[in-house]
């Protein structure tokens, strides 16, 4: 595991609860704003689930990953509903009301 990687754990993790951050803010805020790919490969190897909450991490449009590794989709939505991340008719995550800029 990189430099780059510890540095999206430590982005992620400041990520609130009730909160969701695009790929792209976290590669920016991590230091590379050309990684958000980095970013999802970085979070497939979560070394710590749980802690690091990679579930709070969505595209920029609200859409949830479809292969979300610690569960799939569903997973990833039932996570964020528990914390009171609200979703639009489309099945995606309201970025207006619940993104987090960091």
């Amino acid at each position: 595991m990189g430099p780059f990687y510890e540095s999206v754990y430590t982005v992620v993790r400041r990520i609130p609860k009730g909160r969701v951050a695009s790929y792209g803010q976290v590669a920016l805020l991590a230091g590379n704003p050309r990684a958000s790919r980095a970013v999802g490969w970085a979070l497939r190897h979560n070394p710590l689930p749980g802690v690091i909450p990679c579930h709070r991490v969505v595209n920029r449009d609200g859409r949830l990953c479809p292969s979300f590794i610690f569960g799939g989709e569903g997973r990833q939505r039932a996570l964020l509903e528990a914390e009171g991340v609200g979703f639009d008719d489309a099945g995606m995550v309201d970025m207006e009301h619940f993104a987090w800029y960091g």
